[in-house]
């Protein structure tokens, strides 16, 4: 891509990167939303996950850091906050420990990693380092996965509350607060690379990043997939007790 976009066609190349490389397509959430998983495969799933959500502050962190303007370390510090909690307040970490511990995993066990499969902590690991080592356009752009996450977290919700008798809208106290958060990020960092994605190279940067992002997220699936459902699970890791 050597012409510049208008900010309008960058966003729907955007949204159009989502609409075929999101995380929603893949089988393993089709299988989670159907009701086709045991409950040693959700476990392993809220396990590997939680790797996910205990690294976004510190992947926020990294960039907080180098953000140029008070409006910009504002926007960066709240997020961090939505997920580390306050002392009012648990965040989204504290949060996704309830569906872990719904689903019968000790909270010790699982901030302890000691399950993780090494793919996901490979892959979690490489998009908090894209963070903190790419520009500041392109680790917004990354974010921008959160264009999409309202409508996966509203199926996720759904799907499990309906096929899955021992998950309780209390396990899932995860979700709800990110349905109006995420859109609210979303926004933010989509006005910001509309408007600083000014040359050809800064909108392939942008694409790029959302490309990298999605790639990890369906990774992750990929990688929970090959462990769980095919039952190449690696020495080490998470092993759910026989039915």
């Amino acid at each position: 891509m050597n012409t510049l976009l208008s900010p309008d066609e960058l966003e729907a190349r955007l949204r159009a990167i989502g609409a075929e490389r999101y995380h929603r397509q893949h089988p393993l959430h089709k299988a989670m939303y159907e009701g086709r998983l045991t409950k040693g495969q959700l476990q392993a799933w809220a396990l590997n996950r939680y790797y996910y959500q205990a690294q976004i502050p510190r992947k926020d962190a990294t960039l907080l850091a180098r953000l140029p303007t008070t409006e910009l370390r504002r926007e960066w510090r709240r997020r961090i906050e939505d997920h580390d909690g306050t002392a009012e307040s648990p965040g989204g970490i504290a949060r996704w420990l309830k569906l872990t511990n719904g689903l019968g995993l000790d909270d010790d066990y699982v901030t302890s990693l000691k399950g993780l499969l090494p793919a996901t902590r490979f892959a979690v690991d490489a998009y908090v380092a894209f963070v903190r080592d790419r520009s500041i356009l392109a680790a917004i752009a990354s974010s921008l996965t959160e264009l999409f996450s309202p409508t996966i977290i509203g199926e996720r919700m759904e799907g499990m509350l309906r096929n899955y008798p021992y998950i309780s809208e209390d396990t899932l106290a995860y979700f709800k607060p990110r349905l109006t958060q995420a859109p609210q990020d979303s926004t933010f960092a989509l006005n910001y690379v509309k408007e600083h994605a000014r040359t050809p190279e800064q909108q392939r940067e942008v694409l790029g990043a959302l490309e990298f992002k999605c790639a990890i997220l369906w990774q992750l699936l990929d990688a929970l997939d090959h462990a769980y459902v095919e039952g190449h699970v690696p020495p080490g890791a998470f092993v759910p007790e026989t039915p």
